[in-house]
């Protein structure tokens, strides 16, 4: 008897879920993953999951693949919900020839994200796969340059989220690496255009996976990674919650979430958390806590360049992005690495009407041969020209010192900051007060019957005069000189006001970023 229609249905909606078989999935399951399936089901709203391309195949014949066909070929995709808000979702599936991509496998993901261009919902690429598919040759290469461009194409309209979540090597870490954020399992994932095989035939240096591509490696040191998760579930549960923060695309405003935390809430602490000796440093984020709305700070890229704070916070339910130096770490000078992080996460902001907190306490940008010869010019202006470009309402609050040319690029009223608020123990000038002094007075010190008295007297002076916020106010570059403790009443109060704040940047196919 033949087979119905309805049977044969069934029986190939079965294969479909099959991946690679129960061994793969139990050696998927041995290695600490989860399957493509499962992270999709863990990720979106339960039920919502809406799968397109499952009866998909590749077309390679030779090498014996003609026999070897699997119902999806190595991807799931499809839409689902998070928090009631539709995603586009793929998910490689390693149970299938390693989750390496083929012709067919990249054109699922590139008509799913066609369709969440169109539409106007974030794609979330779940990645774990073995690269190209070797027995397509060219085939395979082009179907990640079909996706690189697509990647390309949606940065800036729609957020696009990648977990990487097992292997990641050669051409494939290009497609995470254009998206907006880039999340780690650790132990379980790693990334690098070469292997170490490879890096020991060429550079003769004997390296593993882990250390050469691995979450730390990438999340500490080449800053390619935001985020690092200690397993699957965790990796999933953190993109669901950076979702929070995000509109779906570049023409709406993020997500309104409820607050029960009051926008006069003052916190007495931060009027004494400015320690008395400028040379002394504290932890900016405790003042971000302490400010932003009871348990939503979520930092980003906290393990790279340390010395700059960013990520996502709250302010009476209102998501904004924060931009902090951290005195804690390098006195929170902007060097480099601080400078490209601080840059592309402000772009970011900017790009999907996120607004700007930026909390200041920068003695300038680090010196020295190694800063300026792979420059500290270029990769500092790219954070001066984010700012600049930006139209997103720009607050900006300065707890300690602004010296320099940071004091510029740090969200200065010069560059169209919507409000620029000072604590009474910001020091608003060119440097500090001794190398100040140094120079103006140089002739006189050196002429004085006890010079390092001299020094000291003119010091104190110039302290006097300029290490305060009031110069600057008079001036009218700082709105207002305010308690700390009543920081967060008057950034929720110019959120309200700003929140239907337009600014336009003069027409142009793009800007020319010194990258």
């Amino acid at each position: 008897m033949s087979e119905t229609p309805e049977a044969r249905l069934r029986r190939m909606r079965a294969l479909s879920l099959e991946g690679g078989g129960a061994d793969a999935v139990k050696k998927q399951h041995e290695k600490g993953k989860l399957t493509a399936r499962e992270r999709i089901e863990l990720f979106v709203d339960e039920g919502s999951f809406v799968e397109n391309g499952a009866f998909v195949t590749h077309r390679c014949s030779d090498f014996g693949m003609a026999e070897k066909r699997v119902l999806g070929d190595g991807v799931v995709t499809g839409t689902g919900k998070v928090d009631g808000r539709t995603v586009f979702v793929f998910s490689q599936d390693f149970t299938v020839f390693g989750g390496s991509l083929s012709g067919a496998y990249a054109e699922k993901i590139c008509r799913l994200m066609d369709q969440a261009l169109k539409v106007g919902a974030p794609v979330i690429g779940l990645n774990d796969s073995g690269g190209a598919r070797i027995q397509e040759g060219v085939v395979s290469l082009g179907g990640y340059a079909e996706i690189f461009l697509r990647n390309t194409l949606a940065s800036g309209v729609i957020p696009q989220l990648s977990a990487v979540m097992g292997p990641c090597a050669g051409g494939a870490v290009y497609s995470p690496a254009i998206t907006d954020f880039v999340a780690m399992v650790d132990q379980t994932s790693y990334m690098f255009v070469t292997g170490p095989n490879v890096v020991k035939t060429v550079t003769h240096e004997t390296v593993t996976s882990e250390d050469l591509g691995g979450a730390h490696a990438h999340a500490g040191k080449s800053g390619v990674a935001h985020f690092t998760a200690p397993n699957d579930q965790a990796c999933l549960a953190l993109l669901r919650r950076l979702l929070s923060y995000l509109p779906s695309n570049n023409t709406e405003d993020p997500p309104v979430a409820p607050c029960d935390d009051p926008a006069d809430r003052a916190d007495a602490s931060l009027d004494g958390i400015i320690p008395p000796n400028p040379d002394q440093p504290y932890d900016i984020r405790d003042v971000i806590r302490s400010v932003a709305d009871r348990g939503s700070f979520l930092e980003v890229h906290e393990e790279f360049a340390q010395n700059i704070v960013v990520g996502f916070a709250r302010l009476g339910g209102r998501a904004v992005g924060i931009v902090a130096n951290q005195p804690a770490v390098l006195a929170g000078v902007l060097d480099i690495n601080a400078s490209v992080k601080g840059a592309r996460f402000v772009r970011f902001c900017d790009a999907f009407n996120v607004p700007l907190v930026t909390f200041e306490d920068v003695p300038g940008f680090l010196p020295g041969t190694d800063q300026e010869w792979n420059g500290i010019i270029r990769h500092g202006a790219k954070l001066l020209y984010a700012y600049c470009e930006a139209t997103v309402p720009k607050l900006t609050v300065i707890t300690r010192k602004a010296y320099g040319g940071a004091y510029d690029v740090m969200s200065s009223k010069h560059i169209r900051g919507d409000l620029n608020l000072a604590w009474p123990t910001a020091e608003i000038a060119v440097m500090g007060a001794k190398g100040a002094v140094e120079i103006i007075f140089k002739r006189e010190i050196a002429a004085a019957k006890d010079p390092k008295a001299a020094e000291a007297a003119l010091v104190a002076e110039y302290r006097e005069k300029f290490a305060n916020p009031y110069n600057a106010a008079e001036h009218g570059y700082v709105d207002d000189v305010i308690q700390p403790s009543s920081t967060r009443l008057r950034l929720c109060r110019a959120l309200e006001v700003l929140r239907t704040k337009r600014d336009r940047n003069p027409p142009r196919k793009h800007g020319n970023i010194p990258l």
